[in-house]
């Protein structure tokens, strides 16, 4: 496997691997990452579809890209994934899944025809007292010392990172400024987070720098994502054939092992709670989504809490059982056990059909939130909230059944251990209607008016122990490769999974680790798109330093004499050169 850029390669057809016709494939997770292993091993390694086989634990497929409507709680939603251009792998796979309505059309097409015509802008990014916008909004706030701290951190090498924490490697200026808000709650970084993720994610990223404030650069589906992308995946996958076996856990993989070598030769499962075995050869492939932000998700209604108490759950024992056999397979407790109490765990989905929100949602937004149009762009982050509480809403309708009176608004507190500022409560121990009514209180609705309008929406409660895993601090070897060394049929997909430069929580690094999975295991001669090279743009960086200064020029920067004499000696030296012109399209002259 190699990585590539250009379009040279992304527009190729590889050729059929040799033995593509004698291979089997055994995936485990219906997650973006097995759906998506499986559509490479269709299209680019040219399996046939039938010899692909992809066990689920759950009676329907998705994993955390959901959107639901269940007949006895009504509209779910968990959360949701920001997608932006540079998912380089996520375009290549949606540009080969028609979409349900025409088959002439591509997801792809459809997701760029649709934020051409209705591009994301937020008008208000953060509010506080009660609905009013922050007076500093779309200033990043970043004292000299903070914006060092983040050039100090993303020129410090990843290998002396190992088990390092975001709040180990800045000081409180930059967790007081607007940047950090900004950051923190458009990817859920905590404080005591992976420093090593924090600068993956700035070096990644580097090109919305200026852009954070209005999330301007986020593109968004059509309807919730489980429906917009997983359904027409699914299809695509039926369609050839690809067989799907679900209320299936795979209990173990039992990994022959010499000195050189490691081979997948068993697949121990349990179907409806019958025990079975698959025996497995080198030409029967496996693909292993190991450990889940969603797994043990509980769930709550207006009147109850969602329940806190959960198993560990069948991803991370898988996990555990593969990682007894071999060190190369990971530390999977360094994910799961030990997450710090100040964290995100809950999110909740409320549907109302009040109309007094509206007024409310118009003010905050600038938008009319049944127009069709997406009314947020993002999060709208509550600055001054004890739980830290975050407002998503997507385009209406969210879901095609949605009914046109019908308004659904996603909500996330990324501080479970504080009691509320209106619910003096956790959120974790908050029911629907609680929850409902912290975020009115938020927004200005009247007191007199909050338990009425509470009361008549429904207001599902979310429990994810797991949902910041990704997040905990880690070391070189705490995620295994895609491939292990040595491996010759066994796999790994999926956020856990470790490759280079991506970023986990995203739906791309779900479809990078499995199209290099597949490219890999079946030595598909095809390049796989390189992670988008922003942070080796002169361009980008030189833009991102006018933002992270709040736009400033060069000789507006609060410099020393010696620095002052010293920029002006760099300005002659570059007067009527390329770098000058390059510093002016960039806004520092």
């Amino acid at each position: 496997m190699y990585y590539s850029n250009g379009n040279y390669e992304a527009f190729a057809r590889p050729k059929k691997p040799a033995d593509a016709a004698k291979k089997s494939a055994y995936i485990v997770g219906s997650g973006l990452a097995g759906l998506a292993a499986a559509a490479f091993l269709v299209r680019d390694g040219q399996v046939p579809g039938n010899q692909i086989h992809v066990f689920e634990e759950l009676d329907l497929p998705g994993g955390s890209m959901d959107g639901i409507l269940n007949e006895q709680r009504g509209y779910i939603i968990r959360g949701g994934r920001e997608m932006e251009p540079h998912f380089e792998t996520l375009w290549d796979l949606f540009r080969s899944i028609p979409t349900l309505e025409n088959a002439d059309v591509s997801v792809l097409d459809e997701f760029y025809w649709l934020n051409k015509a209705d591009p994301s802008n937020s008008q208000t990014r953060v509010i506080e007292n009660r609905g009013n916008k922050l007076a500093s909004d779309g200033q990043l706030t970043l004292s000299r010392q903070a914006i060092e701290e983040i050039a100090k951190l993303v020129l410090t090498s990843e290998s002396q990172l190992d088990n390092v924490k975001i709040n180990e490697v800045f000081g409180s200026d930059f967790f007081k400024s607007n940047f950090w808000l900004y950051w923190s709650t458009m990817f859920a970084f905590e404080p005591w987070a992976s420093a090593m993720e924090m600068r993956r994610y700035l070096l990644r990223f580097v090109h919305h720098v200026g852009t954070l404030q209005n999330m301007s650069a986020l593109k968004f589906t059509k309807y919730n994502q489980y429906e917009s992308l997983v359904k027409p995946l699914i299809k695509y996958l039926q369609d050839h054939d690809v067989k799907f076996q679900y209320n299936t856990v795979v209990n173990n993989i039992v990994v022959k092992q010499n000195d050189t070598q490691k081979q997948a030769v068993k697949i121990e499962l349990t179907v409806k709670n019958e025990k079975q075995t698959l025996d497995l050869t080198t030409d029967d492939l496996v693909f292993v989504t190991n450990g889940s932000i969603t797994e043990s998700t509980t769930y709550g209604d207006n009147e109850h809490p969602a329940p806190q108490t959960h198993p560990i759950g069948a991803s991370w024992e898988l996990w555990e059982k593969l990682a007894a056999q071999d060190p190369t397979f990971g530390q999977p407790a360094k994910f799961y056990q030990d997450i710090p109490e100040a964290n995100w765990t809950m999110s909740a989905t409320c549907t109302f059909s009040d109309d007094r929100i509206i007024p409310y949602i118009q003010k905050i937004t600038g938008k009319d939130p049944r127009s069709g149009s997406i009314v947020t762009s993002g999060p709208v982050s509550i600055r001054d909230s004890n739980w830290l509480l975050g407002i998503s809403i997507s385009r209406q309708p969210h879901f095609q059944q949605q009914k046109s009176n019908e308004l659904i608004v996603w909500l996330y507190g990324l501080f479970s251990d504080q009691p509320g500022n209106y619910i003096h409560k956790k959120i974790a121990d908050c029911n629907g209607q609680e929850i409902c009514e912290e975020f009115l209180y938020h927004i200005g609705v009247p007191e007199n008016q909050i338990a009425e309008i509470a009361q008549a929406a429904n207001s599902i409660p979310i429990h994810m122990p797991y949902i910041t895993s990704y997040f905990m601090p880690r070391q070189a070897g705490d995620r295994p490769l895609v491939v292990p060394k040595g491996s010759q049929n066994l796999a790994f997909i999926g956020n856990f999974a470790e490759t280079k430069r991506d970023t986990v929580f995203t739906t791309e690094y779900s479809v990078r680790t499995a199209m290099e999975a597949v490219y890999q295991l079946l030595d598909v001669d095809r390049g796989v798109p390189e992670v988008f090279d922003s942070a080796f743009d002169l361009r980008t960086i030189l833009s991102a330093l006018y933002y992270l200064n709040d736009k400033k020029r060069l000789a507006e920067l609060p410099l020393n004499q010696v620095e002052k004499v010293g920029l002006n000696a760099f300005l002659k030296k570059i007067h009527g050169t390329y770098l000058e012109e390059i510093f002016k399209d960039e806004k520092l002259l």
